[in-house]
C-alpha cells in the first residue's frame, strides 16, 4: 500500500503487514484485501475468543489481544478500530461459524431427523471446542443488545426455514416454525451449559485447575454424555407424548 512505510519493532506494523490488511470497507468495518490479511485478521479474531472469554469484556485489553496473537498493536488497528469493535466481530464471526459447523455436520442429510441429529451433534461438538462462546454472547447483552439479539436471531431464521421446508414436505407436524426453532435452540443451549460448561465451572469454583479438570477427561473437555443425547433424539421424535 503506497505511503506506509516501515516502523520500528515495538508496536507498529511494517509496510508488508499494511499491504495485507484492509482498505475497503463493509458497514464501517476494515475488510482485508489479501489472503494473508485475513490470515492474520483470523490469528487475531482467535486471539480475542480466548482474552475475552478468560478475562471478560471489561478486563481484557487490546495488548492482551496483540500479545496472544503475537502481531504489534499497530498491525491490530489495520483490522478494528476498538476492542468494543473486535468484540462485536468476533460474536459475529462465533455464530457465523457456528452455524457453518451445523450445517457441514448435517451435509447428506435424507430426513429432517437425520438433519435434526447430525445438527445437533455438530452443535455440542462447536460448543466443546469453543467453551467460552457461552460467555463471550452472552456479555454482548450488556456491551451491545443489537449484536446480542443478531447472534440468535440469525441462528433461528434459519433454522425456522428449515422447520418450515419440513412442514410443507409432511416430515413433521404443523406447527410455528419460529417458536419450534427457539424451543430447540433452547433446549440445546442449556444441555450444553449444563454438561459441557458447568462441569468445569463447579470444578476450578472449587480450586481445581481447569487443566487438570481436562486432564481427568484424557487432556480433553467433557463430551455430552450418550444418555443426554439419546434423551434429545428421543423428544425430537415423539415430544411429550406418554
Amino acid at each position: 500500500m503506497a505511503g506506509v512505510r516501515r516502523k520500528s519493532q515495538d508496536g507498529t506494523q511494517t509496510s508488508t503487514e499494511a499491504a495485507g490488511a484492509g482498505e475497503r470497507h463493509h458497514e464501517g468495518a476494515l475488510v482485508p484485501v489479501t489472503a494473508r490479511g485475513e490470515a492474520t485478521r483470523r490469528r487475531i479474531l482467535d486471539a480475542a475468543e480466548a482474552v475475552f472469554g478468560d478475562r471478560g469484556y471489561h478486563e481484557a485489553s487490546v495488548t492482551e489481544i496483540t500479545q496472544r496473537a503475537q502481531v504489534a498493536q499497530g498491525t491490530f488497528y489495520l483490522y478494528f478500530h476498538s476492542k468494543r469493535e473486535i468484540f462485536l466481530q468476533l460474536v459475529e464471526d462465533l455464530g457465523t461459524q457456528l452455524r457453518a459447523a451445523m450445517r457441514e455436520a448435517s451435509r447428506g442429510s435424507t430426513s429432517r431427523m437425520e438433519m435434526e441429529r447430525k445438527g445437533f451433534a455438530g452443535f455440542f461438538a462447536f460448543a466443546r471446542a469453543h467453551r467460552q462462546l457461552y460467555r463471550i454472547v452472552q456479555e454482548a447483552d450488556r456491551v451491545d443488545l443489537p449484536t446480542f439479539q443478531e447472534y440468535y436471531s440469525r441462528l433461528a431464521r434459519g433454522y425456522a426455514r428449515g422447520l418450515g421446508a419440513a412442514m410443507e414436505a409432511g416430515e413433521i407436524r404443523q406447527i410455528d416454525p419460529e417458536a419450534l426453532a427457539y424451543a430447540l435452540i433452547g433446549i440445546g443451549h442449556f444441555l450444553a451449559l449444563r454438561w459441557l460448561i458447568w462441569p468445569q465451572e463447579q470444578s476450578s469454583q472449587i480450586g481445581q485447575p481447569a487443566e487438570e479438570i481436562a486432564g481427568e477427561a484424557g487432556g480433553q473437555p467433557p463430551e455430552l454424555p450418550e444418555r443426554v443425547f439419546s434423551t434429545l433424539l428421543e423428544f425430537l421424535a415423539h415430544g411429550l407424548e406418554p
